[in-house]
């Protein structure tokens, strides 16, 4: 599924420059948004550089903490840097995990840092261990809500990602851009037990420039 988001912005390839990848805190429970102190990121490819001036601007302007504590267990954001490597080499990224907060928060972070030459990718799947016919039902209006930019539609139980999802969707929509929806199925689709399921989806936003 991330495969179908990625290969939509890869005519990009020479434009993008940094990239902030915003997800869930699975693990750690915290307020805010959390940003990491590490340096770089390692993944099997090699590693990728974390763009420390953004960071340490958002910071001081109170927007995120520098926790690290949030992301030594996480792997919302880890399972899209490879993606990210392949299409776009050693581009510095803003790694962002998000605690209790709200989506207001993630859209004022984007409008600090979402330029020409930055690509934003919320990371989150849909529904949790329903059967199929319901998470097919279920995601069906998520991806509406999502497609309508209805952040108040769109809750933890629809999207562990809800707030990063939702704080794109605001910016996006304070911008006037376009989504365009490029997948939606669930792991019944593809595993084989339709009992208990989780639900995926991709959508691209389309900006001025191209795909964002």
């Amino acid at each position: 599924m991330a495969g179908e988001a990625f290969a939509a912005v890869a005519a990009l390839r020479g434009r993008v420059r940094r990239v902030v990848v915003v997800g869930p805190a699975h693990y750690v429970g915290f307020r805010g948004i959390a940003a990491p102190s590490a340096e770089r990121f390692a993944t099997p490819l090699g590693e990728m550089s974390v763009d420390a001036p953004a960071i340490s601007a958002l910071a001081q302007a109170g927007r995120v903490t520098v926790d690290d504590a949030p992301h030594a267990p996480e792997h919302a954001l880890e399972v899209e840097l490879p993606f990210l490597q392949v299409l776009f080499g050693a581009v510095p990224i803003v790694p962002l995990v998000c605690g209790r907060s709200d989506p207001e928060a993630v859209a004022d972070i984007l409008a600090d840092v979402w330029d020409e030459e930055t690509l934003v990718v919320a990371s989150s799947d849909l529904s949790h261990y329903e059967d199929y016919e319901s998470a097919r039902q279920h995601d069906a209006r998520t991806a509406a809500a999502i497609e309508r930019f209805d952040v108040a539609a769109i809750g933890p139980q629809d999207a562990c990602g809800h707030l990063a999802v939702n704080g794109l969707l605001l910016a996006a929509r304070r911008r006037g851009y376009r989504i365009t929806r490029l997948d939606l199925r669930s792991s019944g689709d593809t595993a084989g037990d339709k009992r208990r399921v989780v639900g995926y989806g991709a959508w691209a936003i389309l900006a001025a420039w191209g795909d964002g």
